[in-house]
């Protein structure tokens, strides 16, 4: 009687502070309840065994004591296994959302909610898009960003230029209109064409925008290479002057220059936050990155498209200081001094190519082994038509570093993929499940407790979520993962990169299993979400 009376009055307590009011777990059938499994709630606080009881697509009760299973329609038994809320992707490229909507390469990470339109770059108009999407029978939830790359393009094509007041008031509208919408945010890609032809104050006033509506910043840095420390402080500045929350997105130190440079940019990170900005990271747990083929070609080169860069590289003089650029980027940025690093993913034009490097390209063709050849061959690929990359230019002591940073989420940046579809990166497949799995229990970089927090209330903080996703607690929407803390990883490499992720057990997205003992079960039970309330 007494137990009772004690679950009782913690139930009433857990009921009133919860930001969604749940009816009382006595007046009511559960339609699910997970029983005797570690909760670790997404807090950062420490684990505990108990039981997590879910009504519709609501948390009812979160019980360190067990439930009365008789009240419930389904009972999972996760003893031995960790209760977690489900994965929030903060940096995701689902732009094969609507060929994909089952999301199953991230789903069966444990990822509940993805947010789309990272680098600057989503779809457009973005209400018509989520329309469609909400139509499309989601396997997770989703959200966007309005792309600074996209707008521009949108207002002033891929000029080489700062645009003209009317041009800028455009943008800005642009922006609000994205925010209106449903946008979360606005992203940048300051290292991608059009990005990288805008002036930070062009990025200021439209971040702004996107400030004013309760929106944050996320950002491809304009380098991450030898200028790494002016992308940082370019963020740090906008952080400032927009008065806007920033995401220093797949913050890495890339090309052998700049390894161990992750001190100091987290040195300034650190800074800004004391000087009161509000500035945090995002980071996939991988020593390479992936982009496109044109990374390596100066962008200078690309404004106005693939027409004026071959006309370009036609002018004997203009061709030369071209190669000798992606000379340079070779040697000190994405190429890692050695064309071995370089890994073609997905290449339209010559499939034979995908998970082949820069380096097998030039034995084929038989130009030799030195970069000057090698920049040739980029050219020639960028003109056929690009290629999707994967640049080995991580060093391992700065994932682990950034990893560790207090203010550092875990975030994809991969891209929705299936079997059978060229070579990506393993990221596709495998972020969070590596996290747990090699930075948790084999190298013990991080908590268990400290990794969830990182991939669950940070992330949901961030996007304006607490007490909604990314929670276990009473109120909170039932997206939840379950997993073996013992068995949790990925097996995709980056050279057999498709294959799922092992030791998730369950995956429920709004209270329906996505992932069922196991196995994929295609419910369809994702929803689009829009930052202001609305859900399609």
């Amino acid at each position: 009687m007494i137990r009772a009376r004690t679950y009782l009055a913690a139930a009433a307590a857990a009921l009133f502070a919860a930001p969604f009011a749940a009816p009382s777990v006595h007046a009511q059938e559960w339609t699910l309840l997970i029983r005797n499994g570690t909760i670790v709630d997404g807090t950062g606080a420490p684990g505990y065994v108990g039981d997590v009881a879910v009504a519709g697509d609501r948390i009812v009760a979160v019980s360190r004591t067990p439930l009365d299973r008789a009240r419930a329609r389904r009972v999972v038994d996760a003893t031995g296994l960790v209760i977690a809320p489900g994965f929030i992707d903060l940096h995701a490229h689902i732009e094969p959302l609507l060929q994909m909507p089952d999301a199953k390469s991230a789903v069966t990470q444990g990822v509940t909610l993805a947010l789309g339109g990272p680098d600057g770059s989503g779809p457009w108009p973005l209400a018509a898009y989520l329309d469609t999407a909400s139509k499309a029978g989601l396997g997770m939830n989703v959200a966007y960003l309005v792309g600074h790359n996209t707008v521009r393009r949108a207002v002033m094509g891929t000029e080489n230029r700062a645009p003209t007041p009317d041009e800028l008031q455009r943008m800005i509208a642009l922006i609000r209109r994205g925010m209106g919408e449903g946008a979360f945010g606005i992203s940048t890609g300051l290292r991608y064409v059009p990005g990288f032809y805008a002036k930070t104050d062009e990025v200021v006033a439209l971040s702004r925008a996107a400030a004013d509506s309760g929106g944050f910043y996320t950002s491809h840095l304009r380098e991450e290479g030898l200028g790494l420390f002016e992308g940082v402080g370019e963020a740090i500045t906008i952080a400032r002057d927009a008065r806007i929350p920033v995401v220093l997105t797949h913050h890495k130190a890339v090309g052998q220059p700049m390894w161990g440079k992750s001190v100091e940019t987290l040195r300034m990170v650190d800074e800004a936050r004391a000087a009161g900005l509000d500035v945090m990271i995002d980071q996939y747990p991988y020593t390479a990155s992936s982009t496109g083929l044109a990374v390596l070609i100066p962008p200078w080169a690309l404004a106005g498209g693939t027409a004026e860069l071959r006309k370009r590289v036609a002018d004997p003089a203009m061709r030369d200081s071209i190669e000798r650029g992606i000379v340079e980027y070779l040697k000190t940025d994405r190429g890692g001094g050695d064309t071995r690093r370089v890994q073609f993913s997905s290449v339209s034009w010559d499939r034979s190519l995908e998970g082949k490097t820069l380096h097998d390209w030039a034995e084929r063709r038989g130009v030799g082994p030195s970069l000057e050849a090698a920049a040739k061959l980029v050219i020639e690929g960028e003109l056929k038509g690009g290629a999707s990359m994967v640049y080995h230019v991580i060093d391992e002591g700065d994932v682990r570093r950034i990893m560790a940073h207090p203010q550092t989420m875990i975030a994809s940046d991969g891209r929705l993929s299936r079997p059978g579809e060229g070579v990506p990166h393993p990221r596709a497949y495998g972020t969070f499940p590596r996290v747990l799995g090699v930075y948790v229990r084999e190298e013990h970089v991080l908590t268990l407790e400290q990794a969830v927090h990182k991939m669950t209330g940070m992330p949901a903080a961030r996007m304006g979520l607490a007490g909604q996703r990314g929670c276990l607690a009473v109120g909170c929407y039932a997206d939840i993962t379950v997993f073996d803390a013992a068995k949790v990883g990925s097996p995709a490499t980056f050279t057999e990169p498709h294959q799922y992720a092992v030791g998730i057990a369950f995956v429920f997205v709004n209270g329906v299993a996505m992932v069922d003992g196991g196995t994929f079960s295609n419910a369809k039970a994702g929803r689009v979400l829009r930052r202001n309330g609305g859900i399609r």
